[in-house]
């Protein structure tokens, strides 16, 4: 579950969201790229912007900068690696 709000015109983002999923074992999420793709199209109309910026704002928040393009929507913002590894394709050996 996804809930979000404008965010007041003194802040340095154009919304707020908190995302959960207890379904599958999430309390909360700290910041979620997959949450904006679907934020980023809703406030960039809502709000008539191209570019805009949102706050994921649990206890460890983070900004995530969004634009919609075509079907897609490009994020911005900073990351932190907590896995790496390599997918591949076990029917092709």
């Amino acid at each position: 579950m996804i809930v979000t709000a404008p965010a007041d015109a003194d802040r340095p983002y154009d919304f707020e969201s908190r995302f959960v999923a207890p379904n599958v074992g999430v309390a909360e999420d700290p910041v979620t790229g997959s949450a904006h793709t679907v934020l980023a199209p809703y406030w960039a109309e809502r709000l008539g912007k191209v570019s805009l910026i949102g706050l994921q704002a649990p206890a460890r928040s983070g900004l995530v900068g969004v634009q919609p393009d075509g079907d897609r929507v490009q994020l911005t913002g900073r990351a932190v690696t907590i896995i790496d590894g390599l997918l591949s394709d076990a029917a092709s050996g």
